[in-house]
Parts: C-alpha cells; sequence; structure tokens
C-alpha cells in the first residue's frame, strides 16, 4: 500500500515505531496513529502459529481441501431455535451427499482423502504431536505429487509417511511399534511399509540425513535400565565411529543395540545379545553383523582416567 505526499507529490515511508507516515523529501506528517494490521503474537514455530491463528480456521495439510472448504452441519433446527420441517431436512441431507461427492471428484482426490484420513487416525492412536501429523501429511502430499502414489496400499503408505516423519522431529519409534499400536499384525502391509518408506525417503530433500543414533541409543539404556555410563560410552563411541558409509542404508535401531552392547563389554558390564535383541526389537544377528561392521573399520579402545 503507498501513499503519496499532499505536498510534493512522494511516496511516504512508514515509521512503525511512532504509527506514522512521514514524506522523506519534505518531512511532512501524513498520517497518524494508523492502524496496525500485524498479527499482535510472535510464532516461534508451525504449532504456535497454528494455536494463535485467529483469523477462520487455520490451513492444514492433514486435510485434503487444506481445511478451507465449510460443510454443511447436522443441526436440524434454524436460527431462531425453531424445528426445521421434514422435507427441508431431506433436501439438506440430498445437499450434504453432493457436497460430499464433490469434494472429493476425482481419484486422486479419493486416494489423497483416504491416505490423510488413515495418516490421522493412526496418529491418534499413537498421541503424536500435531507437527509430526502435518509433516506426515505433506510427505505425502509431495509424493503423490511425483505421480508414484498411484496404486500404493493405504494402510502401509500411512505408516510409511508417519515412520519418516517421526525420523524428522526427532521422535524414536521403529515401524513395528507404529504398527503395534495401529494394530496392524499383516506382514505384506509391514513390508510394503518399509518399501514405501525407502521410495518417501528417496524422495524427500534430505535422503542422506543422519540420523541422531544418540535417541535410539537411549532408548534402549531406559528400557534395559543399564547404567548412564553405558549410555556415555555408546553415544561417544557412534560420535567417533559414525561415518556416511556405515550410516547410509542401515537401521538405526540395529547400530545403536551395536553400540550399547558394546558399551557394556567395554565396561565389563554381563549383558547378553539376546537381551539387548530384546530391548531393540532387533535380532542378535543383526547386532553382530554391525559390531563386525564397526570393529573392522575402526579400532576401538577404553581409556580410563585416575584420579
Amino acid at each position: 500500500m503507498d501513499f503519496q505526499c499532499k505536498e510534493c507529490n512522494t511516496n511516504l515511508i512508514e515509521d512503525i515505531d511512532k504509527g506514522e507516515w512521514v514524506c522523506p523529501r519534505c518531512g511532512c506528517v501524513a498520517l497518524e496513529s494508523i492502524t496496525s494490521y500485524a498479527p499482535e503474537f510472535i510464532a516461534t514455530d508451525l504449532e504456535d502459529r497454528l494455536k494463535n491463528s485467529r483469523s477462520g480456521a487455520p490451513m492444514s495439510y492433514s486435510m485434503h481441501d487444506l481445511g478451507l472448504s465449510t460443510e454443511i452441519g447436522n443441526i436440524n433446527r434454524d436460527y431462531n431455535g425453531n424445528k426445521i420441517d421434514s422435507n427441508v431436512i431431506e433436501q439438506m441431507n440430498n445437499a450434504k451427499r453432493w457436497q460430499s461427492r464433490i469434494r472429493v471428484g476425482s481419484s486422486k482426490e479419493r486416494r489423497l482423502s483416504n491416505v490423510l484420513s488413515k495418516i490421522n487416525e493412526y496418529c491418534s492412536n499413537l498421541s503424536l504431536p500435531k507437527i509430526v501429523n502435518e509433516t506426515a501429511a505433506l510427505l505425502y502430499r509431495n509424493y503423490e505429487n511425483t505421480n508414484a502414489a498411484k496404486g500404493k496400499m493405504i494402510n502401509s503408505m500411512a505408516l510409511a509417511t508417519i515412520y519418516l516423519a517421526c525420523k524428522k522431529s526427532g521422535i524414536v519409534k521403529s515401524l513395528d511399534e507404529i504398527a503395534d499400536a495401529c494394530n496392524i499384525n499383516d506382514s505384506k502391509t509391514l513390508h510394503l511399509a518399509s518399501k514405501y518408506y525407502r521410495e518417501l525417503l528417496f524422495a524427500s530433500d534430505d535422503y542422506n540425513y543422519n540420523n541422531r543414533l544418540d535417541k535410539y541409543i537411549a532408548k534402549i539404556v531406559n528400557k534395559a535400565r543399564l547404567d548412564t555410563r553405558v549410555e556415555k560410552v555408546a553415544i561417544e563411541l557412534a560420535k567417533n565411529t559414525s561415518s556416511p558409509s556405515l550410516l547410509n542404508g542401515k537401521d538405526p535401531s540395529g547400530l545403536a543395540a551395536a553400540y550399547t552392547y558394546m558399551a557394556t563389554v567395554l565396561l565389563g558390564i554381563n549383558l547378553h545379545q539376546r537381551d539387548i535383541s530384546t530391548f531393540s526389537n532387533v535380532t542378535e544377528v543383526t547386532i553382530r553383523n554391525r559390531c563386525k561392521e564397526i570393529i573392522s573399520n575402526y579400532k576401538v579402545r577404553l581409556a580410563l582416567k585416575c584420579k
């Protein structure tokens, strides 16, 4: 919005601190006590922005229409509180049916609506934060734009997007934990979810992002109720031996289990691989293979400090 000075026709500049429009050429104060249209709050992240927004319903990626459309309510009374005639109610129900059909008219919109509904349902079952739900929905929307989502199983795609969203948000949850919370025990669904996860990871911007192993290690140590020294040594091992060649394509749970087991061995704590396998939900073979890869590429030793 540009205002011009009445004296010299120069574009005015806004003094936000004083709430005035001033001419930079002649110094004339043209407008005083102007109304500020800026928001009265400062949002530090997406959740704060959605929470403090008061200009109608906030836009949400978890809804197929971004939450911008309106719906016909189920109230059978008018604005005066009088009961609506049955013929009018029938017309309203017919209008609601047509509205639901129009909102998801194409097959692409129906597929998007079905997947987002499953994502919302699973995130609710897992009690995940709103930001994870929105991230998972945005990941699927970006994947949908690549025209590769056609023919994908809805349940598996929802699991894959939530799993990747948890990783991006720093929430430590395995794919099996997410599936168990959603009452999914079908091996085919889990296999497809793993496949779709790799496709989503490849399609995302940060394909080779470095998983934060310290959170996975902390989770295993807490489950096993081990000494905090084990966690410190395992995290130190991970920091000094983690390389892209070791991390790429590896499940972070398996690497965290291997580092935890190596830390217990270095500290002389009697804990079997079978126990680590139980707490980390990975097989003993995976733990042994990860340990072999670490030891074959690095020389590991524990330095003791004497007081």
